[in-house]
Protein backbone atom coordinates (compact mmCIF):
# COMPACT_ATOMS: atom_id res chain seq x y z
CA UNK A 1 0.00 0.00 0.00
CA UNK A 2 1.50 3.43 -0.95
CA UNK A 3 0.66 6.21 1.64
CA UNK A 4 1.40 9.55 2.04
CA UNK A 5 3.19 11.62 5.17
CA UNK A 6 0.99 11.63 7.10
CA UNK A 7 0.51 7.92 6.81
CA UNK A 8 -3.18 8.21 4.70
CA UNK A 9 -3.65 6.11 1.45
CA UNK A 10 -3.13 8.26 -1.67
CA UNK A 11 -4.87 8.54 -4.57
CA UNK A 12 -1.72 8.03 -6.87
CA UNK A 13 -1.18 5.01 -4.71
CA UNK A 14 -4.32 3.13 -5.56
CA UNK A 15 -2.72 1.61 -8.42
CA UNK A 16 0.30 0.83 -7.33
CA UNK A 17 -1.54 -1.12 -4.09
CA UNK A 18 -2.75 -3.53 -6.45
CA UNK A 19 0.37 -4.23 -7.40
CA UNK A 20 1.89 -4.67 -3.74
CA UNK A 21 -0.92 -7.58 -3.01
CA UNK A 22 0.73 -11.26 -3.41
CA UNK A 23 -0.77 -14.17 -1.04
CA UNK A 24 1.23 -16.41 0.07
CA UNK A 25 0.80 -20.70 -0.44
CA UNK A 26 -0.24 -22.70 2.48
CA UNK A 27 2.48 -25.08 1.58
CA UNK A 28 5.73 -22.23 1.51
CA UNK A 29 4.18 -21.28 4.69
CA UNK A 30 4.12 -24.90 6.42
CA UNK A 31 7.71 -25.80 4.83
CA UNK A 32 9.52 -22.84 6.66
CA UNK A 33 7.55 -23.13 9.78
CA UNK A 34 8.82 -26.83 9.98
CA UNK A 35 12.12 -25.97 10.12
CA UNK A 36 11.90 -23.95 13.10
CA UNK A 37 9.55 -26.90 14.91
CA UNK A 38 12.59 -29.40 13.88
CA UNK A 39 15.42 -27.31 15.80
CA UNK A 40 13.01 -26.25 18.42
CA UNK A 41 9.61 -28.07 18.79
CA UNK A 42 8.53 -25.54 21.61
CA UNK A 43 9.32 -22.55 19.17
CA UNK A 44 5.11 -21.35 19.68
CA UNK A 45 4.80 -23.26 22.55
CA UNK A 46 2.56 -20.64 25.05
CA UNK A 47 3.02 -17.96 22.63
CA UNK A 48 0.32 -15.25 20.82
CA UNK A 49 0.91 -15.03 17.58
CA UNK A 50 -0.02 -11.80 15.65
CA UNK A 51 -0.65 -12.26 11.66
CA UNK A 52 -0.83 -8.48 10.96
CA UNK A 53 -1.47 -7.60 7.15
CA UNK A 54 -3.58 -10.79 6.67
CA UNK A 55 -7.36 -12.19 5.81
CA UNK A 56 -8.39 -15.85 6.49
CA UNK A 57 -10.91 -15.27 3.71
CA UNK A 58 -7.71 -15.41 1.22
CA UNK A 59 -4.57 -15.62 2.90
CA UNK A 60 -3.41 -18.90 4.26
CA UNK A 61 -1.14 -17.39 7.21
CA UNK A 62 -4.37 -17.34 9.19
CA UNK A 63 -5.56 -20.85 7.98
CA UNK A 64 -2.21 -22.46 8.76
CA UNK A 65 -1.71 -21.95 12.23
CA UNK A 66 -5.30 -22.06 13.03
CA UNK A 67 -5.36 -25.58 11.85
CA UNK A 68 -1.83 -26.04 13.92
CA UNK A 69 -3.19 -24.08 16.93
CA UNK A 70 -3.58 -27.09 19.14
CA UNK A 71 -0.62 -28.81 17.71
CA UNK A 72 2.00 -25.73 18.25
CA UNK A 73 0.24 -25.53 21.61
CA UNK A 74 -0.80 -21.57 21.19
CA UNK A 75 -2.04 -19.59 24.03
CA UNK A 76 -3.69 -16.70 21.37
CA UNK A 77 -3.75 -16.41 17.80
CA UNK A 78 -4.56 -12.89 16.69
CA UNK A 79 -4.86 -12.08 12.80
CA UNK A 80 -5.69 -8.43 11.30
CA UNK A 81 -7.18 -7.78 7.79
CA UNK A 82 -6.41 -4.06 5.96
CA UNK A 83 -9.38 -2.11 4.41
CA UNK A 84 -8.23 -2.23 0.72
CA UNK A 85 -11.11 0.70 0.13
CA UNK A 86 -11.66 3.72 1.87
CA UNK A 87 -13.47 7.12 1.16
CA UNK A 88 -11.09 8.48 0.01
CA UNK A 89 -9.54 5.81 -2.75
CA UNK A 90 -11.51 4.63 -6.02
CA UNK A 91 -11.36 0.63 -5.34
CA UNK A 92 -13.65 -2.08 -6.39
CA UNK A 93 -14.09 -3.55 -3.26
CA UNK A 94 -16.60 -6.52 -2.76
CA UNK A 95 -17.06 -7.97 0.88
CA UNK A 96 -16.34 -12.02 0.89
CA UNK A 97 -19.04 -14.59 1.37
CA UNK A 98 -16.83 -15.12 4.69
CA UNK A 99 -17.58 -11.95 6.09
CA UNK A 100 -21.14 -11.13 4.32
CA UNK A 101 -22.89 -14.59 6.15
CA UNK A 102 -21.16 -13.43 9.09
CA UNK A 103 -24.19 -12.22 12.03
CA UNK A 104 -21.07 -9.22 12.28
CA UNK A 105 -21.38 -8.15 8.85
CA UNK A 106 -22.00 -4.19 8.36
CA UNK A 107 -21.72 -2.69 4.68
CA UNK A 108 -20.61 0.42 6.13
CA UNK A 109 -17.54 -0.71 7.59
CA UNK A 110 -16.84 -3.16 5.49
CA UNK A 111 -15.74 -0.93 2.79
CA UNK A 112 -13.46 1.56 5.26
CA UNK A 113 -12.40 -0.91 8.39
CA UNK A 114 -10.32 -3.35 8.72
CA UNK A 115 -11.35 -6.60 10.73
CA UNK A 116 -9.87 -8.56 13.54
CA UNK A 117 -9.55 -12.37 13.95
CA UNK A 118 -9.01 -14.03 17.29
CA UNK A 119 -8.43 -17.80 18.74
CA UNK A 120 -8.03 -18.22 22.50
CA UNK A 121 -6.66 -21.05 24.02
CA UNK A 122 -9.15 -20.88 27.07
CA UNK A 123 -12.13 -21.26 24.60
CA UNK A 124 -10.99 -23.26 21.50
CA UNK A 125 -8.08 -25.63 23.02
CA UNK A 126 -10.69 -28.92 23.45
CA UNK A 127 -12.71 -28.07 20.49
CA UNK A 128 -12.53 -28.60 16.85
CA UNK A 129 -11.67 -25.09 14.97
CA UNK A 130 -13.52 -24.23 12.00
CA UNK A 131 -12.93 -21.06 9.97
CA UNK A 132 -16.64 -20.45 9.74
CA UNK A 133 -16.71 -20.39 13.83
CA UNK A 134 -13.87 -17.99 13.40
CA UNK A 135 -14.59 -14.86 15.83
CA UNK A 136 -14.03 -11.41 14.78
CA UNK A 137 -15.11 -8.16 14.39
CA UNK A 138 -14.01 -4.35 12.87
CA UNK A 139 -11.09 -2.75 13.84
CA UNK A 140 -11.90 1.03 14.65
CA UNK A 141 -9.93 1.88 11.76
CA UNK A 142 -8.42 0.40 8.33
CA UNK A 143 -6.21 -2.02 10.41
CA UNK A 144 -3.32 -0.30 9.27
CA UNK A 145 -0.22 -1.95 10.90
CA UNK A 146 0.84 1.08 12.65
CA UNK A 147 -1.96 2.25 13.43
CA UNK A 148 -2.32 2.65 17.53
CA UNK A 149 -5.15 -0.37 17.88
CA UNK A 150 -2.75 -2.29 15.68
CA UNK A 151 0.26 -1.55 17.26
CA UNK A 152 -1.31 -2.33 21.06
CA UNK A 153 -2.12 -5.96 19.70
CA UNK A 154 1.92 -5.82 18.57
CA UNK A 155 2.94 -5.46 22.13
CA UNK A 156 0.55 -8.12 22.92
CA UNK A 157 2.35 -10.52 20.93
CA UNK A 158 5.23 -12.93 21.27
CA UNK A 159 5.68 -13.50 17.47
CA UNK A 160 4.60 -11.80 13.99
CA UNK A 161 4.27 -13.54 11.20
CA UNK A 162 3.18 -12.74 7.98
CA UNK A 163 4.21 -11.24 4.49
CA UNK A 164 4.03 -7.64 4.79
CA UNK A 165 3.50 -5.19 1.57
CA UNK A 166 6.63 -5.32 -0.09
CA UNK A 167 6.84 -1.29 -1.06
CA UNK A 168 6.65 -0.77 3.42
CA UNK A 169 9.28 -3.76 4.20
CA UNK A 170 11.58 -1.23 5.59
CA UNK A 171 8.83 0.87 7.84
CA UNK A 172 7.34 -2.86 8.57
CA UNK A 173 10.72 -4.42 9.97
CA UNK A 174 11.08 -1.03 11.75
CA UNK A 175 7.47 -1.41 13.50
CA UNK A 176 8.31 -5.29 14.44
CA UNK A 177 11.96 -3.59 16.07
CA UNK A 178 10.22 -0.57 17.67
CA UNK A 179 7.86 -3.31 19.73
CA UNK A 180 11.37 -5.80 20.25
CA UNK A 181 9.17 -8.93 18.88
CA UNK A 182 10.06 -12.25 17.59
CA UNK A 183 8.94 -12.38 13.81
CA UNK A 184 9.03 -14.45 10.41
CA UNK A 185 8.03 -12.37 7.49
CA UNK A 186 8.71 -12.90 3.81
CA UNK A 187 10.38 -9.96 1.31
CA UNK A 188 12.00 -9.45 -1.51
CA UNK A 189 15.91 -10.53 -1.39
CA UNK A 190 16.68 -7.30 -2.47
CA UNK A 191 15.58 -5.71 0.73
CA UNK A 192 19.24 -7.33 2.19
CA UNK A 193 21.00 -4.21 0.16
CA UNK A 194 19.14 -1.73 2.20
CA UNK A 195 21.14 0.11 4.80
CA UNK A 196 18.69 -0.10 7.76
CA UNK A 197 18.58 -3.76 6.98
CA UNK A 198 21.45 -4.85 6.21
CA UNK A 199 22.61 -2.92 9.42
CA UNK A 200 20.64 -5.45 11.50
CA UNK A 201 22.42 -8.46 9.25
CA UNK A 202 25.59 -7.45 10.38
CA UNK A 203 24.67 -6.82 14.05
CA UNK A 204 23.57 -10.36 14.34
CA UNK A 205 19.64 -9.16 14.86
CA UNK A 206 17.99 -10.70 11.68
CA UNK A 207 18.90 -13.55 9.35
CA UNK A 208 17.38 -15.59 6.43
CA UNK A 209 15.19 -18.22 7.28
CA UNK A 210 15.14 -21.10 5.37
CA UNK A 211 13.25 -21.00 2.68
CA UNK A 212 14.78 -18.54 -0.33
CA UNK A 213 14.82 -18.06 -4.53
CA UNK A 214 11.71 -18.66 -6.84
CA UNK A 215 8.37 -18.78 -5.08
CA UNK A 216 4.95 -18.50 -6.34
CA UNK A 217 1.86 -16.12 -5.29
CA UNK A 218 -2.00 -15.86 -5.82
CA UNK A 219 -2.82 -12.53 -6.92
CA UNK A 220 -5.67 -10.36 -7.23
CA UNK A 221 -8.47 -10.43 -9.75
CA UNK A 222 -7.75 -6.69 -11.11
CA UNK A 223 -3.56 -7.65 -10.89
CA UNK A 224 -2.23 -5.73 -14.38
CA UNK A 225 -1.11 -9.10 -16.54
CA UNK A 226 3.08 -9.02 -16.77
CA UNK A 227 4.79 -10.68 -20.08
CA UNK A 228 6.65 -13.30 -17.85
CA UNK A 229 6.17 -15.18 -14.27
CA UNK A 230 2.40 -14.78 -14.91
CA UNK A 231 -0.15 -17.15 -15.32
CA UNK A 232 -4.01 -17.43 -14.89
CA UNK A 233 -4.86 -21.43 -13.80
CA UNK A 234 -8.19 -23.48 -15.09
CA UNK A 235 -9.62 -22.13 -12.55
CA UNK A 236 -9.78 -19.00 -14.01
CA UNK A 237 -7.31 -17.19 -10.30
CA UNK A 238 -4.08 -15.06 -11.14
CA UNK A 239 -0.69 -16.61 -10.23
CA UNK A 240 2.72 -14.58 -10.58
CA UNK A 241 6.08 -16.22 -9.05
CA UNK A 242 9.51 -14.38 -8.28
CA UNK A 243 12.89 -15.56 -8.39
CA UNK A 244 14.28 -13.54 -5.16
CA UNK A 245 11.73 -14.08 -2.56
CA UNK A 246 13.57 -14.80 0.99
CA UNK A 247 11.93 -14.98 4.54
CA UNK A 248 13.82 -12.96 7.01
CA UNK A 249 13.34 -13.80 11.03
CA UNK A 250 15.49 -13.64 14.26
CA UNK A 251 13.81 -17.29 15.48
CA UNK A 252 16.36 -19.86 15.26
CA UNK A 253 16.51 -22.78 12.73
CA UNK A 254 19.34 -25.71 12.53
CA UNK A 255 20.35 -24.38 9.13
CA UNK A 256 21.91 -21.17 10.13
CA UNK A 257 24.40 -23.08 11.89
CA UNK A 258 25.23 -25.19 9.07
CA UNK A 259 29.31 -24.14 8.17
CA UNK A 260 29.75 -24.18 4.11
CA UNK A 261 31.73 -27.27 2.70
CA UNK A 262 34.78 -25.45 0.72
CA UNK A 263 37.83 -25.90 -0.74
CA UNK A 264 41.03 -24.50 -0.34
CA UNK A 265 42.74 -21.06 -2.32
CA UNK A 266 44.28 -23.76 -4.40
CA UNK A 267 42.13 -26.24 -5.03
CA UNK A 268 39.41 -23.47 -6.43
CA UNK A 269 42.20 -22.15 -9.14
CA UNK A 270 43.18 -25.59 -9.76
CA UNK A 271 39.43 -27.56 -9.63
CA UNK A 272 36.64 -24.90 -9.31
CA UNK A 273 33.73 -25.47 -11.74
CA UNK A 274 32.92 -21.73 -12.69
CA UNK A 275 35.62 -20.52 -15.46
CA UNK A 276 36.45 -16.89 -13.60
CA UNK A 277 37.89 -19.06 -10.82
CA UNK A 278 39.43 -21.86 -12.69
CA UNK A 279 43.23 -21.26 -13.68
CA UNK A 280 42.28 -17.35 -13.59
CA UNK A 281 42.18 -16.51 -9.78
CA UNK A 282 40.39 -13.76 -8.30
CA UNK A 283 40.34 -10.34 -8.70
CA UNK A 284 40.56 -7.29 -6.64
CA UNK A 285 38.00 -4.23 -6.81
CA UNK A 286 39.71 -1.29 -7.83
CA UNK A 287 38.24 1.12 -5.08
CA UNK A 288 38.45 -1.57 -2.05
CA UNK A 289 41.00 -3.57 -0.34
CA UNK A 290 39.47 -7.37 -1.08
CA UNK A 291 38.70 -9.94 -3.72
CA UNK A 292 35.76 -10.62 -5.54
CA UNK A 293 34.21 -13.89 -5.33
CA UNK A 294 31.50 -14.44 -8.34
CA UNK A 295 30.27 -17.34 -6.53
CA UNK A 296 29.29 -18.55 -3.17
CA UNK A 297 30.37 -22.11 -3.65
CA UNK A 298 33.97 -20.37 -4.76
CA UNK A 299 34.67 -18.87 -0.77
CA UNK A 300 38.46 -20.16 -0.53
CA UNK A 301 38.23 -21.99 3.50
CA UNK A 302 41.66 -21.03 3.87
CA UNK A 303 41.98 -17.00 2.81
CA UNK A 304 42.40 -14.63 5.67
CA UNK A 305 41.43 -11.58 4.31
CA UNK A 306 38.60 -9.75 3.08
CA UNK A 307 36.36 -11.07 0.63
CA UNK A 308 33.38 -9.48 -1.50
CA UNK A 309 30.25 -12.23 -1.79
CA UNK A 310 27.12 -12.09 -3.52
CA UNK A 311 23.97 -11.74 -1.57
CA UNK A 312 22.81 -15.16 -2.18
CA UNK A 313 25.59 -15.94 0.06
CA UNK A 314 23.16 -15.06 3.11
CA UNK A 315 20.56 -17.93 2.74
CA UNK A 316 23.88 -20.08 3.24
CA UNK A 317 25.81 -18.00 6.02
CA UNK A 318 27.05 -19.30 9.17
CA UNK A 319 27.49 -16.93 12.19
CA UNK A 320 30.00 -19.37 13.43
CA UNK A 321 32.07 -19.73 10.26
CA UNK A 322 32.59 -15.75 8.40
CA UNK A 323 32.18 -12.79 9.81
CA UNK A 324 30.21 -9.97 7.74
CA UNK A 325 31.82 -6.82 7.63
CA UNK A 326 29.89 -4.75 5.36
CA UNK A 327 28.17 -3.87 2.36
CA UNK A 328 29.63 -2.53 -0.77
CA UNK A 329 28.30 0.52 -0.50
CA UNK A 330 28.26 1.44 3.18
CA UNK A 331 31.00 0.46 4.21
CA UNK A 332 32.83 2.95 6.19
CA UNK A 333 36.52 2.82 5.32
CA UNK A 334 35.59 2.78 1.63
CA UNK A 335 37.17 5.99 0.33
CA UNK A 336 34.00 5.80 -2.72
CA UNK A 337 31.57 5.71 -0.11
CA UNK A 338 27.71 5.46 -1.52
CA UNK A 339 29.14 3.24 -4.71
CA UNK A 340 29.53 0.17 -5.76
CA UNK A 341 32.83 -1.85 -6.16
CA UNK A 342 34.43 -1.83 -9.59
CA UNK A 343 36.43 -3.92 -11.20
CA UNK A 344 38.72 -2.82 -14.88
CA UNK A 345 36.29 0.11 -14.42
CA UNK A 346 33.03 -2.19 -14.34
CA UNK A 347 30.35 -2.11 -11.40
CA UNK A 348 29.82 -5.32 -9.84
CA UNK A 349 26.73 -6.76 -8.34
CA UNK A 350 25.95 -5.95 -4.74
CA UNK A 351 28.60 -7.23 -2.94
CA UNK A 352 28.86 -8.51 1.09
CA UNK A 353 32.30 -7.96 2.49
CA UNK A 354 32.91 -11.00 4.99
CA UNK A 355 36.46 -12.39 6.27
CA UNK A 356 36.77 -16.09 7.81
CA UNK A 357 36.63 -16.65 11.34
CA UNK A 358 39.52 -18.72 12.45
Amino acid sequence: MIYDMAGNKTLSGAKKAKQDEFYTQYNDIQQEVNAYLEYDSDTFRDKTVLLPCDDPDWSKFTRFFMDNFNYFGLKKLISTSYAHASKNVSFNWVPTEFEKNSPNYNPEKSRTHGKVFILDRETHSRQRIDINNLEWHYLEETGDFRSEEVTTLRDEADIIVTNPPFSLFREFVSWIFEGKKKFLIIGNQNAITYKEIFSLIKDNKLWLGVKSGDMSFTVPDDYEERATRFWVDAKGQKWRSMGNICWFTNLEHGRRHERLQLMTLKDNLKYSCHKEVRGNGYRQYDNYDAIDIPYTDAIPKDYEDVMGVPITFLDKYCPEQFEIIGLDRYVDDNPFYGHRFTINGKECYARILIRKIN
